[in-house]
């Protein structure tokens, strides 16, 4: 066992102490900024299909991310998370405010040839353009709300150098099969293949940020300890 499978492991091993503090995982397509959510955090996404073939049984994470990385920022966990799930009156959204949703809804329409020639053009866009979007959005909307996610609260200053900015890098950096030897690599079915990103692709995450950073080895029991002070929920 080489020493990335080992701390993936103990990932892995903390993840699942995390999952029974917080009573769970959930599927954002149920969530709302009513729940009991941090101020700041950061969250790991899994995606059904995604098993884990070397580090033990159950899904394995395809995204990590994070908020408030800007110094001064007032950016809040649900908030962010809130942009990823988009909106719950329409069931559609606005991939321009999240990464998440724009390399999703490009995946799909490279794999399933379908023709939305304003996807991922410009920073903003009119409400027709937004109207003749909205079928593909809201189909991005399915597929990340069926994605069970786990979050880890930080209440930390924002900024570049926050502990979350920390641990969502390292924890990009340990799970990534970005030029590596892979592990838990994704299935042949996976999404992200299809991803105009090679980031994403070789990674067999929807992250691009960090995929190619090598991970410093004491992120493990920072971690670790950063669940054991968790609040019990379940």
């Amino acid at each position: 066992m080489n020493k990335r499978h080992h701390h993936l492991v103990r990932f892995y091993s903390a993840l699942s102490v995390l999952r029974e503090k917080i009573g769970g995982a959930r599927q954002l397509s149920a969530c709302n900024g009513k729940l009991h959510w941090p101020q700041k955090g950061i969250y790991f996404f899994f995606e059904q299909g995604e098993y884990r073939s070397h580090t033990g049984d159950g899904l394995r994470i395809v995204r990590v991310g994070t908020h408030a990385l800007k110094s001064g920022s007032k950016a809040k966990l649900w908030t962010r998370l809130s942009q990823h799930k988009g909106s719950t009156r329409s069931g559609g959204g606005n991939h321009r405010g999240s990464i998440f949703r724009l390399i999703i809804g490009t995946s799909l329409i490279r794999k399933d040839s379908i023709i939305v020639p304003t996807w991922g053009k410009g920073s903003s866009a009119d409400l027709h353009t937004r109207d003749q979007e909205r079928p593909h959005e809201i189909k991005v909307s399915q597929i990340i709300g069926d994605m069970p996610f786990l979050w880890l609260g930080v209440e930390d200053e924002a900024g570049p150098e926050s502990l979350r900015g920390y641990v969502e890098r390292n924890a990009i950096a340990l799970l990534s099969n970005y030029d590596r030897q892979a592990i838990d690599p994704p299935s042949n079915q996976w999404l992200g293949r299809y991803c105009d990103r090679e980031k994403v692709r070789m990674s067999g995450l929807w992250n691009s940020n960090h995929v190619s950073d090598s991970y410093d080895p004491n992120f493990i029991s920072v971690f670790e300890s950063l669940i054991a002070k968790t609040e019990d929920l379940s």
